[in-house]
């Protein structure tokens, strides 16, 4: 379990490297060449979710979860937004709800 939500929250700092850098370019005027790291970091995270052994379907629910949490804390560490008790709440509903979709893999 402890190395699935670490492979997920891995796939989550790729997906949202790859989107930020592009936002980055389009609304803080940054250069167009961050459009290549941000491709190549979308490509190690379709590479990531292919790591796991389960149905895609459920790879893709038990990942929304962590997902969640990873951005809310990039909104926090990297944008300096301060998060509310809200939150850290749906965040924490969020990654249980992970946790209980990979504890039941293979159990179907």
């Amino acid at each position: 379990m402890i190395k699935t939500t670490l492979l997920f929250f891995a796939t989550a700092l790729a997906e949202i490297i790859g989107c930020f850098l592009p936002w980055l370019w389009l609304r803080r005027g940054g250069s167009i060449w961050l459009t290549l790291p941000a491709g190549l970091s979308l490509a190690v995270f379709v590479w990531l979710l292919t790591l796991h052994p389960a149905a895609s379907g459920r790879v893709y629910a038990a990942y929304g979860g962590v997902y969640v949490m990873t951005a809310l804390l990039w909104l926090r560490v990297v944008d300096g937004v301060k998060l509310s008790i809200y939150d850290w709440l749906g965040a924490g509903i969020a990654l249980c709800g992970m946790l209980i979709i990979v504890a039941g893999w293979g159990r179907a």
